[in-house]
């Protein structure tokens, strides 16, 4: 009887304290995708709200992915050229072992999510048999004018479980109606909506920023609003990049993202107008290095959540130029850029040209190997995994499972980790629950030595994922401070890790 009666206490306890943490989760409002500040709020107050924009369910969805693949592949892979001048013949293009298969094997293999096609790069050859123009595949000597470049690559992406994304060049440097504003709208529109609708799902439309003049010096004015709305209309799953609503560009061509990278920002997405006049008031542009600190929020009437995207290719190239076979990125070169991009919470947008058989070249496919054993080889053991910590909550990030988050009502706040084992590591992750929005602005690592405290590596914002790398340390214990934060703090996951390779590091 008395056991009976411990045991229910123990159980009234366990389910009190349950309760009580269940209160600590933070209530509403949220703000999906913006938020609009009203005049008088103080700079506090702004903060607060920063805090609480949070993305759409696609945007969640597509940070998560981490890594996608970009396939650059038009004339240009025939004519040796970065940028197509549109006067080349369709009979150029003829990819002789053309296999889209292969490039979906080898990326899904090196880990990446999804495949971006450059359906129309800037010459305005479609790798598709439009109906808008004789400049595609159609009227090429490729499989007799009956391929479809598009069509195989997204059958083949379906094969493999892998997400699809349709690049779509606005500056055609092919169309007589270019220039001709009303026209080319037109024009392009129909190209949109074949793409939208011959093909199935599409996760991603990639609109690049690249602006020319048309014919006479006439310059086109792109009805970006149109082009939004056509693609809700056939593709309200898909999110829009670069020159859309949903990704923004990290501002560089390098790999490399900003070590603070805010998802909310006061830079206005798209190219509408509206979005134009706004980062023209405040002096922002996708390379700006301030986009979201306490300053640009103090001056914005509007907020957003418009994450970033980091786009480089494998080689020094976005085409492939035979000349290039021996210069394709080390995997130090490339396992740095990861750090600095998915480790800096953006999308890695990893560029891999195919050559002019329409195959992904050999010494890309054994680097893109080689890049994913380094990782599977680094991230395969989390020390971190079930540790030890008496800081309520915190067990919730390390659990492995992305739907638990410590949560954090009062800054600063440390948190001690300790492991079974005194273990070797030189790399840090941490992830916020940024589906209840991104808020920490500043912590610090430190690990148990030699009876001190000592400090290992700190850092500015976290979001989805911030990876931190340090000399090799030995230690059982570590202590994780939250210094700052816009609001409650929630931390999903930490890990700490040890590279297979530490030569491979700094």
């Amino acid at each position: 009887m008395l056991q009976c009666i411990r045991t229910s206490i123990i159980f009234c306890l366990f389910g009190l304290t349950a309760c009580i943490f269940q209160k600590a989760q933070e209530e509403g409002p949220y703000y999906e995708k913006s938020v609009r500040l009203s005049q008088g709020l103080s700079l506090d107050e702004k903060v607060k709200m920063a805090a609480r924009v949070v993305p759409d369910s696609q945007q969640y969805k597509w940070q998560k992915l981490e890594m996608t693949a970009f396939i650059h592949f038009t004339v240009n892979t025939f004519t040796d050229l970065e940028w197509g001048k549109g006067d080349e013949s369709p009979d150029l293009f003829n990819p002789t072992e053309f296999d889209a298969r292969q490039w979906a094997r080898i990326i899904s293999e090196a880990g990446m999510k999804m495949i971006i096609l450059t359906c129309k790069h800037h010459d305005g050859f479609c790798l598709w048999p439009t109906k808008t123009t004789n400049h595609s595949v159609k009227y090429s000597p490729w499989k007799a004018g009956r391929g479809d470049v598009v069509r195989e690559v997204k059958e083949a992406c379906d094969e493999y479980g892998l997400k699809f994304g349709v690049y779509l060049s606005p500056w055609d440097r092919n169309a007589e109606s270019y220039g001709d504003s009303p026209a080319y709208n037109s024009f392009f529109m129909e190209q949109l909506k074949e793409l939208l609708t011959w093909y199935g799902d599409v996760d991603e439309v990639w609109f690049d920023g690249a602006n020319g003049e048309g014919p006479n010096g006439k310059v086109q004015v792109y009805n970006w609003e149109a082009y939004y709305r056509l693609i809700k209309k056939y593709q309200p799953g898909a999110v829009t990049a670069i020159m859309g609503q949903d990704i923004r560009w990290v501002g560089t061509e390098s790999g490399y993202g900003r070590e603070t990278e805010w998802s909310v920002t006061a830079f206005a997405p798209g190219g509408s107008g509206t979005s134009k006049n706004i980062n023209k008031q405040l002096g922002l542009m996708a390379t700006s290095e301030d986009l979201g600190s306490r300053d640009i929020i103090d001056k914005a009437d509007k907020l957003f959540w418009y994450p970033a995207e980091v786009d480089v290719s494998v080689r020094p190239g976005w085409f492939y130029h035979k000349e290039q076979d021996d210069k394709v990125k080390s995997l130090e070169k490339l396992v740095d850029i990861y750090f600095n991009s998915v480790g800096r919470n953006a999308v890695l947008l990893l560029n891999i040209p195919p050559d002019t058989r329409g195959l992904i070249h050999e010494n890309d496919a054994n680097r893109l190997k080689e890049f994913k054993t380094y990782l599977d080889n680094t991230f395969e053991k989390n020390i971190a995994f079930r540790a030890f910590t008496r800081f309520p909550g915190a067990r919730k990030s390390v659990d492995g499972k992305e739907d638990t988050y410590t949560f954090i009502e009062e800054l600063p706040a440390e948190i001690e980790y300790k492991f079974p084992f005194v273990e070797e590591f030189n790399i840090f992750m941490i992830k916020e629950n940024v589906s209840k929005g991104q808020r920490i602005e500043n912590f610090k690592l430190e690990a148990f030595k030699n009876d001190e405290w000592v400090e290992l590596a700190s850092s500015t914002t976290v979001g989805y994922k911030k990876l931190l790398r340090f000399p090799i340390t030995k230690s059982n214990r570590i202590k994780l401070t939250i210094n700052q934060a816009r609001d409650n703090a929630m931390i999903s996951e930490i890990g700490m890790y040890l590279t297979p390779d530490s030569t491979k590091l700094p």
